[in-house]
């Protein structure tokens, strides 16, 4: 999309899932540093479906606008930096005159994202374009002046305030920074006049961390790495494009070379393409593999760079494994499960419309038909609830007629082998015998109800032991409340 130039350069359900997009030009954003001004452009070019039309209709101070073909996004560049030091950044950013026209044009606005956590894992653009991460700067005023940005104003020393709708105060406050702090910035035409060229912009960080050392206020080694940082992208995402345009040669390039090491092994397998006018590699789903460049410049020195890109596919229930229960094992109070998921996403799981826990394992799950939902944490979709049984019995029932509870079985008797449950009071009494086409014991015996107290159980049924049915035995208790 851009070009970067410098001053100095289971079991009863078939899930269906959706799928959250990935933020194609936010996943490639443009590596900076602080050591001098970039010069850039907002040119309309590349996917503007980093927020999704349909779902996200605003992003801090950004609105979509009343068109319903609108997005968010418009005519932008995308940039990530790292902080270096600890301390106080701000940026600068000048809309410059469209050439030759010797004019300004663009009218400039901004969000910044962040901080993020290298370390954590996180699909950091997804979080930005399905609304997850919210702007900590943004920037929606008409500019009267050619600046917008973070800090001081230097056509006019207005200094920069928390964002106040209608406020006209096209700057906010400066930022205090942690080293090793990753944060990406959004800059955006949303000139109506936009004619499709380019229109020129400047970017110059400042802040106190600037004035001290410009050349370690942000870390510029995250500029080596021009292919971006690593990605994390869902199966059907748009392609990739890879560009070698952004690397400290500039147009100097002699030679371009793509590799593919499909295991990220450290063995790189595959030749993609090569040759000077090799400049960009598009990569389409779900082909995952750390991807590297080597380019040979006209000063007859090398630069080379990599990025991991993997896909993920949306949740799939292998199989809930009932690790405990009437059937599983010898442990039959509480009721435990496991989910199985195929394929190494970063899941969630949630039973029974509770809250999302990372851990599969579930513990003290009721009997009966239960219901699991499977998030992908990278935003590649969620799962309709998916049924799973738990055989088991309810502590209680309340056999008063309406409705709730009124009858007592064990829950999925009809799936054993040849089952019979007896029922006893607590004297030794056989009350009922019940099998697995009775819809279970209403409280009455000879016609009479009988009163609340505790009565006891004796589940028969057989256990398919490693090809062997294996007679087994379940006894119990449980309680009748009126």
């Amino acid at each position: 999309m851009r070009a970067l130039f410098c001053a100095i350069c289971c079991l009863f359900l078939i899930p269906f899932a959706t799928s959250a997009q990935n933020s194609a030009d936010c996943r490639t954003a443009i590596p900076v540093c602080a050591d001098a001004p970039i010069i850039s452009a907002t040119d309309g070019s590349g996917d503007i479906d980093d927020f999704d039309p349909m779902v996200i209709t605003q992003s801090g101070c950004l609105e979509k606008g009343s068109v319903a073909s609108a997005n968010i996004e418009n005519n932008t560049s995308w940039y990530v930096f790292r902080a270096g030091t600890d301390g106080q950044i701000g940026f600068d950013i000048e809309a410059q005159p469209v050439i030759p026209a010797g004019i300004v044009t663009s009218e400039l606005d901004f969000a910044l994202y962040g901080p993020f956590d290298q370390t954590a894992g996180q699909n950091f653009c997804t979080l930005v374009g399905n609304g997850s991460a919210q702007p900590i700067r943004c920037n929606y005023e008409v500019n009267d002046t050619n600046f917008t940005g973070i800090g001081v104003n230097p056509v006019d020393g207005r200094v920069g305030a928390p964002f106040v709708v209608g406020s006209q105060n096209t700057y906010d406050e400066y930022i205090d920074v942690i080293a090793g702090e990753i944060y990406y910035l959004f800059i955006n035409n949303y000139n109506t006049n936009f004619n499709g060229d380019p229109e020129p912009f400047t970017l110059t960080f400042t802040g106190t961390s600037v004035d001290a050392d410009q050349n370690t206020a942000l870390d510029c080694t995250l500029r080596d790495e021009f292919l971006g940082l690593d990605i994390i992208a869902c199966e059907g995402d748009p392609d990739i494009v890879l560009s070698a345009l952004n690397s400290p040669a500039g147009p100097n390039i002699a030679n371009i070379t793509w590799e593919l090491d499909a295991d990220d092994d450290g063995t790189y397998e595959t030749v993609l393409a090569s040759g000077p006018a090799q400049t960009e590699l598009t990569v389409t789903s779900p082909n995952s593999g750390r991807y590297r460049v080597t380019i040979e410049t006209t000063f007859a020195t090398t630069i080379t760079d990599d990025i991991l890109i993997t896909f993920f596919g949306i949740p799939q229930l292998d199989q809930v494994t009932v690790i405990d229960d009437l059937v599983n094992s010898d442990q039959t109070d509480p009721y435990n499960i496991e989910i199985e998921v195929l394929g190494d996403g970063d899941y969630e799981y949630a039973i029974n419309g509770g809250e999302f826990q990372d851990d599969p394992q579930f513990f003290d799950v009721p009997p009966g038909i239960n219901t699991v939902i499977i998030n992908d944490k990278n935003g590649c979709g969620t799962t309709e609830p998916i049924e799973f049984l738990v055989v088991g019995y309810p502590k209680f029932f309340t056999p008063n007629g309406d409705g709730v509870h009124d009858n007592w079985n064990v829950l999925g008797i009809e799936t054993l082998s040849n089952p019979a449950v007896f029922i006893f009071d607590r004297y030794g009494k056989m009350l009922k015998q019940l099998d697995g086409s009775t819809l279970g014991w209403d409280g009455t015996f000879n016609g009479r109800a009988l009163p609340s107290s505790d009565y006891w159980f004796r589940l028969d049924y057989e256990r398919d032991d490693n090809g062997v049915f294996v007679a087994r035995s379940v006894r119990r208790h449980f309680s009748l409340v009126r």
